[in-house]
């Protein structure tokens, strides 16, 4: 990176890209991803508060029904439009399950039609599951209570 200072010279850089990149700032939020429980399944209970959050209205939601979970709904079909997104992150502060995230870092790659920069489900589900609080409420598994250690009770003695 060659760097001018001095006086009477402005504070450009050159970068030769692609050799040498720029890093992201911190606060860079990246492209949307949808977290998956730990059964594989997505997290997404397809409540449409993203779409409806969603000032661009990138996002496209058909809902299906889950028939022996108590989970009711899932999202058939999640598409996000990175075109028309405007990376302002109210899609994830509107979803109440952690479903979507913009944690990825990474930037929307360049495509050569409009088509390929629809996301649909099964690319957004990239990434490692995520347990969320509520996971305890929405499957019908028995909750695991620890119990206390036998000392007070005693042998018969």
């Amino acid at each position: 990176m060659l760097e001018r200072r001095g006086p009477g010279v402005n504070l450009v850089s050159t970068i030769s890209y692609p050799e040498e990149r720029k890093p992201y700032p911190p606060g860079y939020r990246g492209m949307h991803r949808l977290t998956v429980r730990p059964d594989g399944r997505p997290r997404c209970v397809a409540c449409y508060m993203c779409a409806t959050a969603c000032p661009a209205q990138c996002i496209y939601i058909e809902a299906g029904e889950y028939e022996d979970q108590a989970i009711e709904k899932y999202p058939v079909r999640f598409e996000i439009d990175e075109l028309r997104c405007i990376v302002c992150g109210f899609c994830v502060e509107a979803c109440p399950k952690d479903a979507i995230r913009m944690d990825t870092g990474t930037h929307a790659p360049s495509v050569l039609s409009r088509p390929l920069a629809v996301f649909d489900k099964e690319a957004l589900m990239k990434g490692p599951p995520v347990e969320h609080p509520s996971d305890v409420l929405t499957y019908r598994v028995p909750l695991r209570t620890v119990a206390p250690p036998d000392e007070d009770r005693g042998t018969g003695e």
